[in-house]
């Protein structure tokens, strides 16, 4: 009798270890918001595994316009966010929501058209490209997302000194969705569109597109990553959001950013800033 209680009592300790042990698995893991385009790169699903074996944390992403990725943090319903809108980022850190902002990785906005270029830009600054292309009246695909690359269109139309609020007209057409679906867009209607770079080559149905304008400094596509102000949402797993962080910004992290390549071609460029921004 002595020893059936003693294995029932090894059982049901053991039975609590393991309990214990898949709960303190199901812990580690976080989540992450990011923008489409960063997801639509495969650059997570290239990271994310080396991430995993590193640490044993798991990510599981949430992508999203960057619009609705800072609409998530804000209610609390992720940890760490990934993003590029510099200008919102900011505002984020300022108004409480995220600890610090941290330069990850960059790459650049280029402007994409048809071979045949009908507005006469290959080669031409940003600003001048995009007043050939208002001037001319020759079609321009916008995400009209409100996404991170949908704001910098907008800014760059401003830079130019248009107000493309009042003079767009039919050629200016307005898909609502991700990079890939308007670099479809602009395939199918042999239209202009401004794409970050590593959506362009990752994108495989060119057709008769090409890289236009590119090289001009005010195309610079710069990424932050942000844990969410655990301060204001104590359901923020604030260790390991800031593990992954810490492993974006580190040598590591950054090696294997630099190391992503599609069909040889490096997709994003490591700058991690470790002070924070």
């Amino acid at each position: 009798m002595a020893v059936r209680r003693l294995s029932v009592a090894l059982a049901l300790l053991c039975g609590l270890a393991a309990g214990v042990a898949a709960s303190s698995a199901e812990d580690r893991a976080i989540v992450l918001a990011t923008t489409t385009a960063t997801q639509e790169s495969g650059l997570l699903d290239y990271l994310l595994p080396i991430f995993r074996e590193k640490t044993g944390i798991d990510v599981t992403v949430i992508a999203r316009r960057a619009d609705e990725v800072l609409d998530g943090a804000r209610r609390g319903e992720v940890d760490v966010v990934l993003m590029h809108a510099r200008p919102q980022e900011e505002k984020f850190v300022a108004d409480g929501f995220a600890v610090k902002r941290f330069d990850v990785m960059y790459n650049d906005y280029v402007l994409i058209g048809p071979k045949s270029d009908p507005a006469g830009v290959k080669g031409k600054d940003i600003a001048t490209a995009l007043k050939a292309i208002e001037a001319k009246g020759a079609p321009f695909v916008t995400r009209g997302d409100r996404s991170g690359t949908h704001a910098a269109e907008l800014a760059l139309w401003i830079v130019a000194g248009i107000d493309i609020a009042s003079v767009k007209g039919a050629w200016y057409r307005e898909v609502k969705q991700g990079m890939t679906s308007a670099l479809d867009a602009a395939r199918t209607a042999n239209a202009y569109v401004l794409s970050d770079r590593g959506s362009w080559i990752a994108f495989r149905e060119r057709g008769d597109l090409d890289v236009l304008v590119e090289g001009d400094k005010r195309l610079l596509n710069q990424y932050g990553a942000m844990l969410v102000n655990p301060a204001k949402f104590p359901n923020v797993n604030k260790e390991l959001g800031q593990d992954f962080i810490d492993w974006l910004t580190s040598p590591e992290g950054q090696a294997a950013i630099a190391g992503y390549k599609v069909d040889g071609q490096q997709l994003f460029f490591p700058n991690a800033d470790k002070s924070g921004g």
